[in-house]
């Protein structure tokens, strides 16, 4: 009987070690399933935005960058998440974009950053300043000079994360019905110019005008303004500048490699899984590069076409007007530096890529460049 009992209690050891692990792997699989659950629950939400942009509705490189940053998000989540644009004024203002993103009325914006001196006023450094950076060299400056980080800090108090996303590149000056052979054909001249370039002109004896896209042919033919910048040829010819001005004045001293961006809502982006979260900043960076191909590609053809088919007068600005515009960039940056403590922190951080960079381009872009074009 004795023995009979250590056999009965031995069985009862062994199932109880049989039986551990297995209970220990069925809890383990219980968790992987409900893990197993929630990702898929995560993966199976779906988001739907509302984008809305400081251009007209799929208009050429500025308005179809945010359409094809949808597409890219949508078709890389598999449809997890869709975008839907909207172009200026059919939702807000086109320079009310940043606002509503700002207040989540809108999850997302497209726009620059120029528009919202007002608000920002650092953040024209992340559009264009005069005789800043070029494209390729904000971009660097952005993403691996620590301007990001800076854009970032200054948009956080909005509620607003950004991320760039598009450049048109370098500039032209613009649109006049009449020559500008020194700097007296300047003053009194009523021009639309944003950002600090605007600022140039007003202390050149200048009138800034700031006017969205849409209003500016308009605006040049009626007389409401005498002379415009917007883009570049690409841009410009789709507007029919050409119609309205004479004159087609370079270089672009003002806005020499514009960056664009996307606006974001940053309780709306915290919403997001972290894929989500990382399709849009991989779609934002294809587009950004994307966009700038597409001027490149299409300016100078834009070009041809408004000299020798439609009579358009190509001039450049005297060299003297040049000099004076950039010792009065020059002198506003100072100052607002000096004014501003944001300014002059995104400022030293600018200008120290800027000199860095412009060094190396002496003895390799700009040197390659002028051998090759003699």
């Amino acid at each position: 009987m004795v023995g009979d009992g250590i056999r009965k209690s031995g069985k009862i050891i062994m199932k109880k070690f049989i039986l551990l692990p297995l209970i220990i792997l069925i809890a383990g699989c219980s968790n992987d399933m409900d893990s197993t659950i929630e990702t898929s629950t995560d993966i199976e939400e779906t988001f739907n935005w509302r984008l809305v942009t400081s251009w007209p509705k799929n208009y050429p490189g500025l308005g179809m960058a945010p359409e094809r940053i949808a597409d890219l998000v949508e078709e890389m989540s598999d449809g997890q998440m869709k975008i839907t644009v909207y172009g200026a004024e059919e939702q807000v203002p086109a320079f009310g974009v940043f606002d509503a993103v700002s207040s989540g009325s809108h999850q997302m914006g497209h726009s620059g950053g120029y528009f919202w001196k007002g608000k920002v006023p650092a953040a024209q450094f992340f559009t264009s300043v005069p005789f800043g950076l070029t494209a390729d060299e904000i971009n660097a400056w952005v993403n691996r000079g620590g301007g990001l980080e800076l854009w970032r800090e200054i948009y956080a108090p909005f509620n607003i994360y950004p991320i760039p996303a598009g450049n048109t590149g370098t500039q032209m000056f613009g649109w006049f019905n009449k020559e500008i052979n020194s700097l007296e054909d300047i003053k009194g001249l009523k021009m639309r110019i944003p950002g600090i370039g605007g600022e140039v002109l007003k202390e050149a004896g200048g009138i800034p005008v700031t006017l969205p896209g849409g209003e500016l042919f308009t605006a040049l033919q009626t007389g409401v303004i005498d002379a415009t910048e917007w883009v570049g040829p690409y841009n410009d010819l789709t507007f029919g500048f050409h119609q309205a001005a004479k004159y087609y004045y370079y270089p672009g001293w003002h806005e020499p490699g514009p960056m664009l961006e996307l606006l974001i809502n940053i309780d709306a982006w915290n919403s997001l899984p972290k894929h989500l979260q990382v399709i849009i900043e991989t779609a934002s960076k294809a587009v950004n590069q994307d966009m700038l191909d597409e001027y490149l590609a299409k300016n100078n053809q834009a070009l041809t076409e408004l000299v020798e088919v439609h009579g358009v007068e190509l001039r450049r600005l005297p060299d003297d007007v040049i000099e004076e515009f950039r010792e009065i960039s020059n002198s506003i940056l100072d100052d607002l530096a000096k004014e501003d403590e944001t300014i002059s922190k995104v400022y030293r951080s600018y200008l120290d890529f800027k000199n860095n960079v412009s060094a190396y381009h002496k003895i390799s872009e700009d040197a390659f460049v002028e051998s090759r074009n003699k």
